[in-house]
């Protein structure tokens, strides 16, 4: 590796190899090289003197680029394209003359963009399954384990640990659909030329429009699509790639979400991501263990957040039928936020994988607050023993007032319970009351909504994409 000069850490530190390679120099050109194949089986089976020969020779050499030509050729003539024409000529003698035939540069550049982010999608729609599988184990095993719930993270009514998971599986659900919804709508740009008019095709197939008709069809079936944009300028329009990098925002501030909640339980001790035998915390206090994972998680979604502004802006910018101002920020934003979103999925399937939970601490803190949260059905049994409901309600406040005082202020146990069983008003006995005190009681239907949950929406959709499940994420440093 060059110490000289800067390395994206997306590569070094965060994307795996499947993502990096989706956006390599060698699926880019391979791609280009299939691209202009696929033209050139067009051309011939639609008329043009094309031969078989021709088409041979740009097959056998589809994949073995000659970068070192194309680059030296680029020196000299400043454009991309047409130096990689050049080299696959130089490759093929015999077809030198047919490639990139009635094309422009954005026939291999933009239909490369395309398919490039479909294959990305789909990668990242495979991680992301498996995340949610990953929390569906999770939620299935704890679905019954109640802990106290947070408003405002201030202590609310209980749920149960399970129940708080499905939480975070709606959120990558809906990001699932969005997914499928504009994975199932790209299309290809086509072969439309300079303006998007076609007009080379008119002279080559001497105004036949009934042919012209046909080739952006056949091209798309050839590459794997099932149709192409029917209008363009140059180029797709970049509203595209807005679409596509919105995806991958939706997906990070899910991410987001969920490893804030993961930083927090780590600090109550309720819940805790994965911690390696030797790994160290800090450089300084040698005890910490802190939740490294779910902070790179939090990091990396910022960027893809704040990354789909790019997009958006190069779409609402670009002028009439072509500028060229979308070129460098394309080069950077779209790969940049697949990297990106491609660690962050490998991230949470390894923190889901490995979250321990910590039942003792969970239930510790959960009976400290449930004198609180009981208050209602302490009142209820209170008047069923002959209190007055009004009279008793305003005692509850007075004695919670205290029994808050107590803990606050004195740094001591909640002394609710004992308080009430201490008041005549109420003439519930410590044992009457502490029997009131299982956690379960006040969790709800917050197991059967897991079920249900499990049941009616993840369980379909794992059982449609089987064929995506058994990933396990490697991460990096």
């Amino acid at each position: 590796m060059s110490t000289d000069r800067y390395v994206s850490p997306l590569s070094e530190r965060y994307a795996s190899k499947e993502m990096q390679y989706i956006f390599s120099p060698d699926m880019k050109f391979r791609t280009w090289r299939r691209l202009w194949i696929a033209l050139a089986e067009t051309e011939k089976e639609l008329g043009l003197p094309i031969t078989q020969e021709q088409i041979d020779e740009l097959k056998a050499h589809k994949d073995d680029i000659n970068y070192d030509v194309a680059k030296e050729r680029e020196r000299q003539v400043r454009h991309d394209v047409m130096s990689h024409v050049y080299a696959y000529g130089v490759q093929c003698p015999k077809a030198k003359g047919i490639i990139h035939l009635g094309a422009t540069s954005c026939y291999v550049g933009d239909n490369t963009d395309i398919i490039v982010m479909t294959e990305a999608l789909k990668l990242v729609k495979k991680k992301l399954v498996n995340v949610i599988a990953e929390l569906a184990k999770f939620a299935e095993k704890y679905k019954d384990l109640p802990t106290l719930a947070f408003t405002h993270f201030q202590p609310a009514q209980p749920t149960t640990v399970g129940k708080r998971a499905t939480l975070w599986m709606q959120e990558f659900m809906l990001d699932l659909e969005d997914l499928n919804y504009v994975l199932s709508t790209m299309k290809l740009l086509g072969s439309k030329g300079t303006t998007g008019t076609q007009a080379s095709f008119l002279e080559l197939f001497d105004g036949d429009q009934e042919t012209i008709d046909k080739i952006d069809p056949m091209i798309a079936e050839k590459m794997g699509f099932k149709q192409c944009y029917p209008v363009s300028g140059q180029t797709y329009s970049r509203k595209v790639d807005t679409r596509v990098v919105n995806i991958l925002a939706g997906i990070a501030a899910s991410a987001h979400k969920f490893s804030n909640d993961i930083r927090l339980l780590q600090h109550l001790k309720e819940v805790e991501e994965p911690f390696e035998k030797s790994q160290i915390g800090s450089s300084a206090m040698a005890y910490k263990r802190n939740p490294m994972r779910s902070e790179r998680i939090a990091s990396l979604s910022r960027f893809v957040m704040v990354d789909a502004m790019n997009p958006a802006i190069t779409s609402a910018t670009q002028w009439f039928e072509r500028t060229l101002d979308d070129s460098a920020n394309k080069r950077l934003s779209v790969p940049e936020g697949f990297l990106a979103i491609d660690g962050i999925l490998d991230l949470c399937l390894n923190v889901v994988d490995g979250l321990v939970v910590y039942p003792k601490v969970i239930e510790k803190r959960l009976r400290s607050e449930l004198p609180f949260m009981a208050t209602e059905n302490i009142m209820m049994d209170a008047v069923k023993a002959g209190g007055d409901r009004q009279e008793l309600h305003e005692r509850i406040r007075e004695l919670s007032m205290e029994a808050g005082k107590t803990v606050k202020v004195e740094g001591k146990d909640n002394n609710l319970l004992e308080l009430i069983a201490a008041d005549p008003a109420f003439n519930l006995t410590l044992e009457e009351l502490e029997k009131t005190m299982d956690p379960a009681k006040y969790t709800g239907r917050a197991s059967v909504q897991v079920d249900a949950f499990l049941k009616s929406v993840i369980n379909p959709m794992l059982e449609e994409n089987k064929d995506l499940l058994g990933m396990t994420a490697e991460i990096n440093v």
